[in-house]
């Protein structure tokens, strides 16, 4: 006899079978729905106008790579300055695991590019034009009418057209918006590369956005592959208080017999306004994003029947297994301390960093000139600007007995992000000094204090070699 395997819970977004199935969230309300609508419209205008806004005469957020130039909140940055990339990357890496291991997935339910375009822009075009989730299921079933392939077609243009909107709003952090502004009226040639990295965005962001949609989050983002690994017992999460909601039953049964059954009463409300389709009251799943509309959705539904709210809550797992609930642990003492180091690092080498480069280089051929009893070193002054303003560096040799330096330029003027090469000769008697020697040069930049000290090593021949 065939034995029957049991039929095993699967995501929402898919069926048993494995395929697809489209998900439609039905609208939902509530405070945090609110919340999120209003954190959602402030974070799409920041991006929009972050690369418009000036700070000391500078965009505040700007990638020339062509040029290598980088504008950061104020700060200038050049290519040699790729080291400091190093701490913004482990910063945001850092930030990410530990704001998880607090409260979960708040950052995909909240402040996710793919959750805030999709939720704040491209699901409000399909609700505006196709109408509500119900109105939506049952036209995937309908046969298609003139009327309906017109909605759709409208849709898609809109949807088109925001995936666009957001294509060059992220393009304008690499290309200063109003050099990009100039090259939209007049068309691909103006700038081909900027068209095409443009059309790419347009063409990826629309496809996601308007098809893909929550497989981004199931299939794609590794974030959410990895929140098993960061998450425990005492972390935040959107959960479902199993003590209280079960046994299930109906709102009659349980005014018949109250100790019978829990205040679930099993309406799927939770369910149908999920964003990936899935029942929070399975426990926690990979799926879920911790977006809070099962909340919103349980909340008015206990409002409803005059039940107390938080059935389905922001909870860690032990909270909602009625047991002690711990912020301060020993994994979150682990990165705290982590945290504290790289913001000492970091910090030290922000500190450190100055607005411009200057080393010596040796030119090429013969590595130094006799002429009599002078031994007479060549050198090249490379000076790289790092400010976006045009800067005076003056070159002060620094006075070292018999060794001395001939410099034929003291003053070198570098406009915004430019470098210059001055030579400079390092002149020493032979024998005097004895062996090699290190002579020093002094860099700085006009008008401040900071300056750069290069160490200068070149050889002394003994007399009579």
């Amino acid at each position: 006899m065939a034995r029957k395997l049991p039929v095993l819970e699967t995501s929402g977004a898919l069926r048993h079978d494995g395929s697809r199935r489209v998900i439609h969230p039905a609208d939902v309300h509530g405070r945090f729905n609110t919340a999120r609508k209003a954190l959602f419209y402030a974070l799409v205008a920041i991006m929009l106008s972050l690369p418009w806004i000036k700070i000391n005469g500078n965009p505040a957020v700007l990638l020339d790579i062509p040029a290598r130039r980088f504008f950061l909140f104020g700060g200038t940055f050049n290519a040699q300055d790729g080291a400091m990339l190093f701490f913004v990357l482990i910063a945001i890496a850092w930030a990410l695991v530990t704001i998880t291991t607090l409260a979960g997935r708040v950052w995909c339910g909240w402040s996710c590019p793919q959750t805030v375009f999709l939720e704040g822009l491209f699901r409000p075009i399909e609700r505006l034009v196709l109408g509500n989730a119900n109105k939506r299921i049952a036209q995937d079933t309908q046969p298609a009418t003139a009327g309906l392939v017109v909605k759709k077609a409208i849709v898609h243009v809109l949807w088109f057209a925001a995936a666009a909107l957001v294509a060059h709003a992220v393009v304008s952090f690499f290309v200063p918006p109003q050099t990009l502004a100039r090259f939209i009226p007049r068309g691909p040639s103006s700038s081909p590369t900027t068209f095409l990295w443009s059309a790419a965005f347009t063409g990826v962001i629309y496809f996601n956005f308007a098809w893909f949609r929550e497989q981004t989050c199931l299939i794609v983002c590794p974030y959410g592959r990895l929140q098993s690994a960061l998450v425990d017992k005492d972390s935040l999460t959107v959960g479902y208080d199993k003590r209280r909601g079960e046994p299930r039953g109906k709102a009659a049964d349980k005014e018949k017999s109250p100790e019978s059954f829990g205040d679930c009463v099993d309406c799927k409300r939770c369910v149908v306004v999920c964003p990936t389709g899935i029942d929070i009251r399975n426990g926690p799943q990979l799926d879920c994003i911790g977006c809070t509309a099962c909340i919103d959705a349980c909340d008015e539904v206990m409002d409803k029947l005059h039940r107390p709210r938080g059935l389905v809550r922001y909870d860690s797992l032990n909270g909602l297994d009625g047991d002690k609930k711990r912020i301060v642990r020993p994994r979150v003492l682990a990165y705290a301390l982590a945290g504290l180091a790289l913001f000492s690092a970091g910090t030290c080498a922000f500190r450190a960093r100055k607005d411009f480069v200057a080393n010596v280089l040796r030119v090429q051929g013969a590595p130094y000139t006799l002429e009599g009893d002078t031994v007479r070193n060549a050198f090249e002054l490379h000076v790289v600007n790092k400010r976006n303003d045009t800067s005076v560096y003056l070159i002060e040799p620094v006075a070292q007995g018999t060794v001395r330096f001939v410099v034929p330029l003291t003053r070198i003027s570098l406009g915004p992000f430019a470098d210059a090469r001055a030579p400079v000769f390092v002149v020493s008697q032979r024998g005097n000094p004895a062996g090699d020697f290190v002579a020093q040069l002094r860099v700085r930049r006009d008008g401040a204090p900071a300056n750069e000290t290069i160490t200068v090593s070149a050889p002394c021949l003994a007399p009579g070699r």
